[in-house]
């Protein structure tokens, strides 16, 4: 699913880039229209977050960034479903797929999704409301690309579990809570980012 300039950024955000204790953020970081990074520098001697790419605080790069989105989104959305996806996924082994949550959907424990051997497996999961990756849970990717996970959320997406993979496309904000490992991007239309002691790797290519 093509992300133009967004897929330069681990994190983008509408209202701003809040992180508190050693974030790490390797790719780049922006928000637009809102300015506010709070929290994070690209130096190591001035922290704690660290961001291992640039930060664009309500620049013409970001704004890109932000149309791109939309349009990816968009896509995301758009396309044809083929799974009907339960209330909560996790416990569950998944093929790649479009998933289609009517309402919200949960992460409780892990879910495995299974590439089944093809290292350009598509996930791509259409969530009409929130998404929550409750305590402890975890998302593992076998074989494949997270790049290729798309989570295409209708309001806004609440991380709290171990680790995570894929592209979140959030249409309100994304919660991040503490020591996350997140092997994707996180990217929010209308609201604000927000970490807390948090690992951001956007996955190549």
């Amino acid at each position: 699913m093509p992300l133009g300039t967004a897929a330069n950024f681990a994190i983008l955000g509408g209202a701003g880039v809040t992180n508190t204790g050693p974030s790490i953020v390797t790719g780049d970081l922006g928000t637009f229209p809102t300015a506010s990074v709070v929290g994070f520098t690209t130096s190591a001697i001035t922290g704690p977050g660290i961001v291992i790419g640039a930060i664009h605080a309500a620049d013409a790069v970001a704004g890109q960034g932000q149309t791109d989105l939309t349009a990816a989104y968009n896509t995301a959305a758009g396309k044809a479903s083929t799974v009907a996806a339960p209330a909560d996924i996790g416990g569950l082994v998944l093929p790649p797929g479009v998933y289609k949550s009517t309402s919200t959907l949960a992460i409780t424990g892990n879910v495995t999704l299974d590439s089944q051997g093809n290292p350009n497996a598509v996930f791509v999961f259409q969530i009409a409301s929130g998404l929550t990756a409750n305590v402890g849970s975890s998302v593992t990717l076998v074989g494949g690309n997270p790049c290729n996970i798309y989570w295409q959320v209708g309001s806004s997406a609440t991380l709290n579990g171990a680790s995570f993979s894929g592209n979140v496309f959030a249409l309100a904000s994304v919660t991040v809570g503490a020591n996350n490992i997140i092997n994707g991007r996180l990217l929010a239309r209308t609201g604000a980012v927000t970490l807390i002691s948090d690992a951001v790797t956007k996955p190549g290519p």
